[in-house]
């Protein structure tokens, strides 16, 4: 697909033209990438509008969709309107009298589907009074559905997952072959991942019926920009006349992005990570009000939950103007969240990933992030979430929640000025993503796989699809491999006598429906009160580790287990004053590799002494410390620590290349070590290091420049792959990686019509196919992909590579320790929350911190007292992931008590 790119420098104006007019009605001045957006669509290109959050892209690409179709095709209007005798005959004329599907607008949230429709609908009677519009997504209403059935509006804004259930429409071709122009809004939200694959395979295939389609991709945090656009566009039909280039437009406009960060009156010299935070407290509080309004963006939802409590705690006056949002909530505590901030009337919402995206927060004046963002481009798209408009300039303040995160807030604002943000890549050809889709178009009309091979081909990611790869889909979805030949449920796609391949079985033709998407996650309960009314949802292997009378957060109140039944966990409001377990589901982001580069080169600045930011001068004293007792990484030393214990010998060692590398790291160079001398390993890993801790000896100044020099392997095909998967629990790994594959390939089904199976039926009924695959069919692609995502996805293998090789070239610096340094010590504590209870953990933390600062004192000569030792809320600042509670038993795993654990894991 070639492409163009359309200078920064704007154009000259164009002609005064329907879009210009009813912007100028309205008192605005067209952006010049605005212009290029509209000329470029009158010459029927497609392309990728990248622009800032909040600087109109929204009307550059739909004002130029109205122009250049709606204005373009409009009939002179007749000299006198007949008369209607009512608004229902209204209706129906005008629908009567409305184009066909026209436009598909494709967002990946529903919320977002909702709020985009409001905004396009604002042109609508001026531009194209005679189009009508719709929302077609998980929340429609069965009414709207049924009248979509019968005929569809003329735009749709719709979700990756209903354009494939219009595709699994028998009269698919005739519904959709009128589709002229597909937006793909927030497109870096999509690419990277397999919704964006199922984007690429229907834009494939609706190109097929209208080859002079036109695709306009949408996005504000993309680093890749070329890739991104070219992963977009499916390739040209053969044998029809060629698309004009492709357009690459970027709307660089004066919006203004501050990076504020809230600096704790003292940063604490020994941080463990996975704090939430609640030190910063009363900071926050007056923050949020001295603001008309608020988004407090967490990384967790059991983050979210806590400080919505602890704000309305800390300001009881608040209730009824602060307000909760994440994914989990119920659709209609949702939309009254995002009403009320639209409209003005909420002080605050803490929210989650749930409210990065949107289309008119205008009311928002500030965004506050609480933690690391671990990103750039996740820390632009939340920034962009305040003054949301053109012209309006746009503020995040981080509020870190440990002092190692202020260096990587002083990282992430050096990146953003350097304009340093993330790449995303497509994943390549994913087998389950091809099954579902061809059961899908043989629900749609059936196929011919030559034809259908080269319609998936266009498709970006499936463009280099093997031929093998092709044969073995077809054959799945025909009988469902060698392996589960004989069994009927796996005959789901069969030729016909004429060679068209089509669904014969009208139960699985429901089934197939029922779990289209790419979307998985653990099956979720419903959380109800025994009185009635629903809260939302929660993962069932959280409910699982609860017994009846447990307390738990939800919802932003404190809910008591009464008991479970049917997918449902009833509840009722806890007594006050119920201690509540600290952790319910929530991901970890790991830190990006353009965040960990950034983060880098301040320590490196911070040792030569330059401490030029204020939240380096306030982490000053910790690194200051880490350099006294060992040395500060840098993009040319790599730091290495030892320690012997109690518990062992330890080494430590900071790549600072995220969580998930370092897992695959610390894995390998410990299996490497076990095959020169044999020992067993335990890993402790988190965004900056790892942590090998051994029973027996290791000469680690020896052995590890072995490990990681020249002639080990450190690319990818090399047997790097095969080190890393013997250095893990890889076959538990990969068959928890099988699980979502056989999903998404329609071996197992999250629901049948009418009912909802459980994540222990899904976990065991992809064990077993597993295991019959492993066994009777080891050829079988769907295992080789497992691996090849668990190697990608889980374990990083390209970052860890990359990693491995920069570690060859950097300087190791090995040092070894008398008392674990600030950069040890939080990976203590990621091992040490695996073993005990809250109790044990809060009590040895704060003897481990005491003895460490009166050793600190002594290096720089200060004093205990001006370093007090932080014990507030330690229950609620454990690191996130731990499932502990405090009704929990005391004993470590040895089954020692309290004071026998402590004697006996103590330095």
């Amino acid at each position: 697909m070639s492409t163009t790119r359309r200078p920064r420098k704007p154009l000259p104006p164009v002609a005064p033209s329907a879009a210009a007019a009813w912007m100028a009605a309205r008192g605005w001045q067209p952006f010049g990438f605005q212009q290029d957006v509209w000329r470029a669509m009158g010459e029927g290109r497609s392309g990728l509008l990248h622009a800032t959050t909040g600087a109109g892209k929204t009307y550059a690409v739909w004002l130029g969709a109205l122009q250049h179709l709606a204005q373009a095709d409009a009939a002179p209007p007749p000299e006198e309107a007949p008369k209607v005798p009512n608004p229902r005959t209204a209706l129906r004329t005008r629908r009567a009298a409305a184009p066909p599907l026209t436009v598909l607008w494709i967002t990946p949230m529903r919320a977002l589907a909702a709020d985009s429709l409001r905004a396009l609908q604002t042109p609508l009677p001026e531009l194209a009074p005679t189009w009508t519009s719709g929302l077609r997504t998980g929340d429609t209403a069965s009414g709207e559905r049924a009248a979509q059935v019968r005929r569809l509006p003329t735009l749709l804004v719709t979700t990756p997952e209903s354009v494939s259930l219009l595709m699994a429409r028998a009269d698919a071709r005739e519904r959709l072959a009128s589709v002229r122009l597909v937006v793909v809004d927030e497109w870096h939200e999509l690419v990277g991942n397999k919704r964006g694959v199922q984007v690429q395979l229907a834009l494939a295939r609706l190109s097929g019926w209208n080859p002079a389609l036109q695709v306009w991709g949408m996005s504000a945090t993309l680093g890749n920009l070329e890739e991104a656009l070219h992963t977009l566009l499916p390739q040209p039909v053969p044998d029809t006349p060629q698309p004009p280039p492709a357009v690459l437009v970027q709307g660089r406009i004066d919006k203004r992005l501050e990076v504020q960060v809230m600096l704790p009156p003292r940063a604490d010299r020994f941080a463990w990570a996975g704090h939430m935070g609640l030190s910063l407290l009363p900071q926050v509080v007056r923050s949020i009000e001295a603001a008309a309004s608020t988004l407090v963006f967490t990384n967790t939802r059991s983050q979210a939950e806590r400080w919505y409590q602890a704000l309305l705690e800390a300001r009881p006056d608040w209730a009824g103007t602060i307000a909760l949002h994440h994914g989990s909530l119920g659709h209609e505590v949702r939309d009254w969240v995002e009403r009320g901030l639209k409209a003005g009337q909420l002080k605050a919402v803490v929210c989650t990933s749930s409210l990065d995206l949107g289309v008119d927060f205008l009311p928002v004046e500030q965004v506050l992030q609480i933690g690391s963002a671990k990103g750039v481009a996740r820390l632009v798209q939340r920034a962009g979430r305040s003054g949301h408009a053109p012209g309006r300039s746009s503020s995040i303040t981080l509020v870190p929640t440990h002092s190692l995160e202020l260096v990587e807030a002083a990282a992430a604002r050096h990146a953003l000025a350097q304009g340093r943000i993330e790449d995303r890549h497509t994943p390549r050809a994913p087998l389950d993503v091809l099954v579902q889709h061809l059961v899908t178009v043989a629900l749609g009309g059936g196929f011919v796989p030559d034809a259908l091979l080269a319609e998936v081909r266009r498709a970006p990611a499936y463009a280099a699809l093997a031929d093998n790869d092709w044969q073995w889909a077809l054959q799945f979805v025909r009988q469902g491999g060698a392996s589960l030949a004989t069994y009927p449920d796996f005959h789901r796609v069969v030729p016909d006598d004429e060679g068209v391949w089509r669904v014969p079985d009208a139960r699985l033709a429901r089934r197939h429906r029922s779990n289209i998407g790419t979307i998985v996650s653990d099956a979720s309960m419903q959380v109800q009160f025994v009185s009635g009314g629903r809260l939302g949802s929660v993962e069932e292997s959280f409910i699982a580790r609860l017994r009846k009378g447990d307390v738990f957060m939800f919802a932003g109140r404190l809910l008591e287990l009464v008991r479970t039944q049917q997918m449902t966990a009833y509840v009722r409001i806890a007594p006050k004053g119920s201690a509540a377990l600290p952790r319910w589901s929530g991901g970890r982001m790991p830190l990006s590799n353009t965040l960990a580069d950034a983060m880098l080169e301040q320590l490196a600045q911070a040792e030569r002494g330059q401490f030029t930011t204020p939240e380096m001068r306030c982490a000053q004293p910790l690194l200051e410390l880490q350099q006294a007792w060992s040395a500060l990484p840098t993009p040319s030393r790599l730091v290495a620590e030892t320690l012997h214990t109690r518990e062992g010998w330890h080494l430590y060692l900071y790549p600072l290349a995220g969580r998930l590398v370092h897992l695959g790291l610390a894995g390998l160079l410990g299996w490497r070590a076990s095959q020169q001398v044999p020992n067993t390993f335990s890993i402790a890993v988190n965004d900056y290091g790892l942590e090998l801790l051994s029973a027996k000896p290791v000469d680690w100044p020896a052995l590890l420049p072995r490990l990681i020099g020249e002639g080990t392997h450190t690319t990818i095909g090399s047997g790097l792959e095969d080190e890393v998967l013997a250095s893990l629990n890889a076959t538990e790994m990969a068959r928890r990686r099988f699980r979502e594959i056989a999903r998404i390939a329609g071996l197992i089904f999250q629901s049948h019509p009418g009912e909802q199976r459980s994540s222990r039926q899904l976990q065991a009924s992809s064990s077993l196919y597993y295991d019959v695959f492993a066994q009777y069919d080891p050829d079988n692609l769907l295992l080789a992909q497992a691996r090849a995502e668990l190697l990608a996805n889980e374990l990083d293998m390209e970052r860890l590579a990359r990693t491995l090789r920069g570690m060859q070239a950097q300087t190791l610096s090995i040092h070894a320790l008398t008392r674990p340094t600030p950069f040890a010590l939080p990976l203590m504590v990621e091992r040490f929350r695996e073993r005990l209870s809250i109790e044990t953990l809060a009590d040895r933390l704060a003897r481990m911190v005491q003895a460490l600062e009166q050793a600190a004192d002594a290096t720089t000569g200060t004093h205990l007292a001006q370093h007090p030792v932080q014990s507030t809320d330690m229950a609620w600042d454990l690191p996130e992931g731990s499932a502990t509670s405090a009704r929990r038993t005391r004993r470590d795993p040895a089954g020692d008590s309290p004071r026998r654990a402590r004697r006996r894991h103590g330095f």
